[in-house]
């Protein structure tokens, strides 16, 4: 058949437009269907629009083409109840992709969403990099297979049902999983499951649904697993029953990185009530127990002489040096005037909901791993080689994940379940008390952001930043697709760092001569990706940059952008916050509005926040002395291209400005002596119901492309910034250290051997 459509783009997405498709149907004894793509080209060395890289290719196309060869190894099933199957190659964290690749099943499929059943797919190494969340790239490298997919199953389905109907298949209907005939007969699809089937691979032409005949996609639709969310029914990794699989936790080190000595008092804790297990272990002390609360009653027991750690010593202020010296140079001072500042960005932790956790059996010759991975077959990898055993023998299951927003990239908790499961001999259910992932899990990196930008009447006529920042780890399987992606890049010779944050990064203002380079420094801390990566504190310098330019130009904040943006989609989602946020209007002294814009991975978002400064607000007492800002309103304009789920973007974007108001004004870690003082949500202070704004819209923009962007990240970097830029103008002073509150410690930091004391709840509030 010949394929009249036009050519892949080089980032790997199929042309606007293109609809005609080839799929299979596998050999199996029911349905069973895959897709057929060809192969993403190489983007070669074309020249950068503009000098934007990120006009010719993202981090999310990059995600997307290295994906594609492997799109035909995922498979839709159609079974003899009548329900659809489809093990997704990704890691639901919460983000509500299961019920989005639901949506794009039944649609394409005619069966209803509730017929649907999404399972996380185990670790597969043939995936390659199919099989690696991260950067909003689910919805975008999916949503042409499994659509694919659906269509060559609902094809063989209409030409089986013709023999049996005795009919034509143009002559058929599919509608909510049933196929009727003209004359009126019908057949379910679960009875046309066999007899769909095929003994050798089929390959079969299709295609895809118009835009215009959806009659799912791009509607509002609840997830598909709210009821057992809220009823208690959803598994996460510690709900698995896995026989003799028993709670454990590791005593930790006080510093960062310290390594176990002597202990003290093995055997006294050893006999202590419910404990079967201790087991000095390279991350610290592991003990195993009959309950979690007998973990944290012999792990406080515990006396452990310990070797310092990798951060030895180190704090706030001799990080921020270490940063300060580290930071690339500016290009010569302009000779026209210019604004020049310097942002700093502490430590901050994930702070997903559900703690580090994962269930380990490792037998002589095996292993099986249950854990909420975004990368697990780097995972299985790994942990195969710390095992002694090849991959073959080692099974990781993916389970659902109680959020992430990046942490669940990173594997630690299987690695280290597998090591204990393996020196005591038995299964462990293991979970990091929520002090472990403070003090010892990953963190979010200190950095700092230099910018510069030079301006001549009403005209930028140059923009530099220097983006300094402690090292992040991209072990998880990026800095493997870099590579195997790197000829194809036009990003020359950069480290895996570099091309991440270039291609992660964009301008989308006219600001004449353009320049961002990053640094990175100290490799001593457990960092790694936090929820959109570099753009929070890039996009926020940026922004605060920005308003310091309408102000010396002597024009309005909101003006001042929409004259410089460079793209329509960008000026329209501003102009409608703008809008929609009433901009402008007279408000009391210490309150203002705060806009802010960025855009990434086909997508774009553009906020207004309004925030109140008075000292009556900031002076209030909280809870426990927190004091504070607090945020009134925000209003999102968001325009991720086809929306698929208008409902679960909504619900995205509300996530994103709650940690964008939590960067901004209150979330940090203090380091202090080579250990951070946070050891949970009582001293982490995440955004609280008493700064979450009582007045919040989110306006989906109507669809500007027949494909979706991304959209899992798109908000954090827009709402920290506009809550910055609002709340410079509510005080008058540009903030410059991040978040606002960093500098006032207002809670008793907790011991940290043993890692919390004991609490009226047995320290149980800590662990949930």
């Amino acid at each position: 058949m010949t394929n009249p459509d036009p050519p892949p783009l080089a980032s790997g997405r199929p042309a606007p437009g293109r609809r005609r498709f080839l799929g299979y149907v596998l050999a199996a004894p029911t349905l069973v269907t895959a897709a057929e793509l060809v192969p993403a080209q190489a983007a070669g060395a074309a020249e950068v629009p503009s000098g934007e890289i990120t006009e010719l290719v993202d981090l999310n196309d990059v995600m997307t083409a290295a994906a594609l060869p492997t799109a035909g190894l995922i498979k839709v099933e159609v079974h003899p109840d009548g329900t659809v199957s489809f093990a997704l190659p990704r890691a639901e964290v919460g983000q509500g992709i299961t019920t989005s690749t639901a949506m794009l099943i039944a649609e394409e499929l005619d069966v209803p969403v509730g017929r649907v059943r999404v399972t996380l797919a185990d670790a597969r190494p043939e995936l390659v990099f199919n099989q690696l969340t991260g950067a909003s790239n689910t919805t975008i490298s999916t949503y042409i297979p499994i659509r694919v997919a659906a269509a060559v199953a609902r094809a063989r389905l209409l030409a089986a049902a013709a023999a049996e109907l005795g009919s034509a298949a143009g002559d058929l209907t599919l509608k909510a999983g049933v196929v009727t005939g003209s004359a009126g007969g019908s057949i379910g699809i679960g009875a046309l499951a066999e007899k769909a089937a095929t003994a050798e691979p089929l390959q079969v032409p299709v295609e895809l649904k118009d835009a215009g005949q959806f009659t799912v996609i791009g509607r509002p639709h609840s997830r598909v697993d709210a009821l057992d969310a809220v009823t208690g029914r959803k598994k996460f990794a510690l709900d698995l029953d896995v026989p003799d699989a028993k709670p454990t936790m590791v005593c930790r080190p006080p510093t960062i990185n310290g390594k176990p000595g002597a202990v003290a008092n093995l055997d006294e804790v050893s006999a202590m009530n419910g404990v079967t297990d201790i087991a000095v272990v390279s991350t610290g002390v592991a003990v195993r127990a009959q309950t979690f609360g007998q973990c944290i009653d012999a792990v406080r027991a515990l006396r452990v002489e310990w070797e310092p750690g990798t951060a030895e010593g180190k704090s706030d202020d001799t990080v921020r040096e270490e940063l300060r010296r580290a930071e690339l140079p500016m290009g010569l001072p302009p000779v026209t005037p210019s604004v020049d500042a310097t942002f700093t960005f502490y430590f901050r932790s994930n702070s997903a909901l559900e703690p580090n956790c994962a269930i380990a059996d490792v037998r002589v010759d095996s292993a099986e791993i249950w854990s909420g991975l975004k990368s697990p077959i780097v995972a299985k990898q790994v942990i195969a080689a710390r095992l002694g055993l090849p991959p073959s023998r080692v099974t990781v299951h993916v389970t659902e994940g109680g959020g992430s927003f990046g942490r669940k990239l990173f594997f630690d908790a299987a690695q280290e379940a597998a090591e204990i499961s393996q020196q005591i001999g038995k299964p462990v259910k293991l979970m990091w008390h929520r002090a472990d992932d403070a003090r010892q899990g990953r963190t979010h990196p200190m950095a700092t952001s230099r910018v510069r930008a030079a301006y001549l009447g009403d005209t930028v006529l140059g923009y530099e930043q220097r983006h300094t920042s402690v090292a992040t780890d991209l072990g998880h399987g990026l800095g493997e697709l870099f590579t195997a992606m790197a000829a194809s890049l036009p990003v020359g010779d950069m480290t895996f760092s570099q091309i991440f944050f270039q291609l992660s990064q964009s301008m989308p203002y006219r600001f004449g001569a353009y320049s961002r380079l990053l640094n990175e420094t100290d490799k001593g801390f457990n960092t790694g990706s936090m929820r959109n990566v570099y753009s929070p504190d890039v996009v926020c310098a940026r922004e605060l940059i920005v308003d310091q330019l309408a102000a010396k130009t002597g024009e309005d904040p909101y003006g001042f952008r929409r004259k410089f943006l460079r793209d329509d989609r960008a000026r329209a989602a501003l102009e409608k916050v703008a809008e929609a946020g009433d901009w402008g209007r007279r408000m009391p002294e210490g309150t203002a509005q705060g806009i802010a814009l960025h855009t990434e991975y086909h997508a774009v978002n553009a906020v207004l926040v309004e925030i109140d400064c008075r000292p009556e607000t900031v002076n209030r007492p909280i809870r426990d002395g927190v004091t504070g800002p607090r945020v009134t309103k925000a209003v999102l304009a968001v325009d991720a291209g086809l929306a698929v789920n208008p409902r679960g973007l909504e619900a995205q974007m509300m996530g994103c400005l709650m940690d964008g108001i939590a960067l901004a004004l209150t979330s940090s870690l203090h380091l202090r002596d080579g250990h951070f003082l946070e050891a949970s949500w009582d001293d982490y202070f995440y955004t609280r119901q008493w700064n979450t704004p009582p007045e919040l819209k989110v306006v989906v923009m109507p669809d500007t492309s027949d494909e979706p962007g991304g959209a899992g990240e798109l908000g954090v970097a827009a709402s920290m910034a506009a809550v910055a830029c609002a709340y410079g103008r509510a005080t008058g002073t540009m903030p410059t250290v991040f978040p606002i509150n960093h500098g006032t410690l207002s809670f008793e930091p907790k011991p940290t051997v043993p890692p919390i004391p004991a609490s009226p709840t047995d320290g149980l509030d800590h662990v949930r």
